[in-house]
């Protein structure tokens, strides 16, 4: 496979700004998404998600969508190098606005938090929104009857995508213990977030 060429970007701009990068993890249907949009409201933060990111690049028709969109098409992982430059991408262009980012999605494991931080900037807190694996399995299963999507309406599909978040994300959230901030996503929407709050306020 032909390799996809790096972008040379420059991230000054960025790093004069000084605004703080957040990592969100979580399992799927621990409710991540509904805190992000809560977080962006309140805050004034950029969500920017690294599965957005490579969707809206192979939507634009550009070189490196093409690119991405084979390999994604192969059934391969696109190159972590070229998920980065889409980051800083995004990144550069909410310097002017934005009052910090909300990084979903990334990073997967452990080898490209390394890599983010090295070429992007060390992460200023980790938000880790903890629900059981029963609970994510009835919350996907439920959401699964609403929207339409395969991966929420297949119970072996289900409990292979937990697994595989709990097999990349933990040895993350052990290795950033110190910067991690666990918030138990059982409960109501805005109780969460309630605790989603104190953990930024300790930012400013």
């Amino acid at each position: 496979m032909a390799e996809v060429p790096r972008l040379n970007l420059d991230m000054t701009p960025f790093k004069e700004a000084k605004l703080p990068i957040i990592w969100v993890l979580g399992g799927p249907g621990s409710g991540k998404g509904t805190q992000c949009v809560k977080i962006v409201e309140k805050f004034g933060y950029t969500h920017i998600s690294s599965g957005d990111l490579l969707r809206a690049e192979v939507a634009s028709g550009s070189d490196l969508g093409k690119s991405c969109e084979t390999i994604m098409k192969s059934g391969s992982l696109v190159p972590t190098g070229v998920i980065m430059d889409l980051m800083k991408k995004a990144i550069l262009e909410a310097v002017p606005t934005s009052k910090g980012y909300l990084i979903d999605g990334l990073p997967r494991e452990l080898g490209q938090a390394k890599i983010f931080e090295e070429e992007i900037s060390p992460c200023a807190l980790v938000l880790n929104f903890e629900v059981s694996d029963e609970t994510l399995k009835s919350r996907l299963l439920e959401r699964g009857k609403g929207s339409g999507r395969v991966d929420d309406q297949n119970i072996e599909t289900i409990l292979a995508r937990i697994e595989t978040f709990h097999q990349i994300s933990e040895p993350v959230i052990k290795q950033y213990a110190s910067l991690c901030k666990t918030i138990n996503a059982e409960r109501p929407v805005d109780e969460v977030f309630a605790d989603v709050e104190k953990a930024l306020s300790s930012l400013a």
